[in-house]
């Protein structure tokens, strides 16, 4: 469907067409897309192939096309990194069928630090009218406190403070910052990250300028009030801030890759293999995403 929409900008489909072709024709939907040759003479909407080595069936999982998922997010990732493109927008990917096939494989905000030798980037989802983003990614819970340093906390927060500037124009953003333990570790009394590390990253982030402030519990954080006072929020983990985000704005919100050199924003929610093909999937994240992908990339040229 989205084949059919007008954005305000031109964008490439990076995928093998003749397996989308074929979900089109078994939905009865009309696909007919010109193939992408250069940028220069890119369409509204446009192909570029990338094809896949394996048969592919809808909702069933083939590590035999593990690599054709990587040589896709290659492609357009390189393309951005060259100015090809000016952002990459990609769909959700199951990484259970990749680390199958033998390729150690966490997620795309990773894999694209990895392959655009960033050394830390920053998870952000946007929606909702909130914007929450993550000092650890895809850890198991177990691994998150040793995760957490000052240096860690102090890196996050300057991308965060830097992107907020530069791709979504806010001009002093303010952080607010949650604690990793129950009520913010209760002086102590609960754990000590809060005492060790969060609050002296937090003060020496304020000394170089940025607008941080915390530690918050983190159930009191994520209420109006409080968050009406910041332009963002810092979950420790990744199970500690998206659950608030996605309940306010699941379907419409949008995962953002904050300290990369190119813009990507990605959908936020999963891959849905019980629903594949069946025609029952919403696409208002990956509109969103693509809004967003332009809107930022648009700051940027500026």
């Amino acid at each position: 469907m989205l084949a059919r929409e007008r954005f305000d900008g031109r964008v490439v489909f990076v995928c093998d067409p003749d397996v989308v072709a074929e979900r089109a024709r078994m939905r009865g939907i009309a696909f007919a897309l010109p193939e992408y040759r250069d940028r220069a003479g890119a369409p509204a909407m446009s192909v570029l192939p990338v094809r896949a080595p394996a048969r592919v069936t809808a909702g069933k999982l083939d590590r035999d096309n593990a690599k054709h998922v990587l040589a896709m997010l290659d492609r357009a990732c390189d393309g951005c990194a060259r100015g090809e493109f000016d952002a990459m927008v990609t769909a959700p990917v199951q990484k259970s069928v990749i680390n199958d096939a033998g390729i150690a494989f966490t997620g795309h905000t990773e894999y694209l630090a990895e392959r655009t030798r960033t050394p830390r980037v920053v998870m952000l989802l946007v929606g909702g009218g909130l914007r929450v983003a993550l000092a650890t990614t895809h850890l198991a819970l177990k691994d998150v406190p040793a995760a957490i340093t000052r240096e860690s906390l102090g890196e996050t927060m300057r991308i965060v403070d830097r992107d907020l500037r530069a791709s979504f124009g806010v001009a002093k953003p303010r952080i607010l910052v949650a604690g990793l333990n129950p009520h913010a570790g209760e002086g102590g009394y609960l754990g000590r990250e809060e005492i060790d590390v969060i609050a002296p990253a937090i003060e020496a982030a304020k000394r170089s300028g940025i607008d941080a402030s915390g530690p918050y519990p983190a159930d009191t954080l994520f209420t109006p009030r409080v968050l009406s006072t910041g332009d963002a929020a810092l979950a420790m983990f990744h199970d500690q801030g998206l659950p608030v985000l996605k309940h306010a704005a699941f379907g419409q919100a949008v995962n953002v890759t904050l300290g990369l050199p190119i813009v990507r924003t990605s959908v936020d929610h999963g891959t849905a293999l019980d629903r594949a093909g069946a025609g029952e999937v919403d696409d208002g994240s990956f509109r969103e995403a693509i809004a967003v992908a332009l809107e930022m990339a648009a700051r940027r040229r500026k």
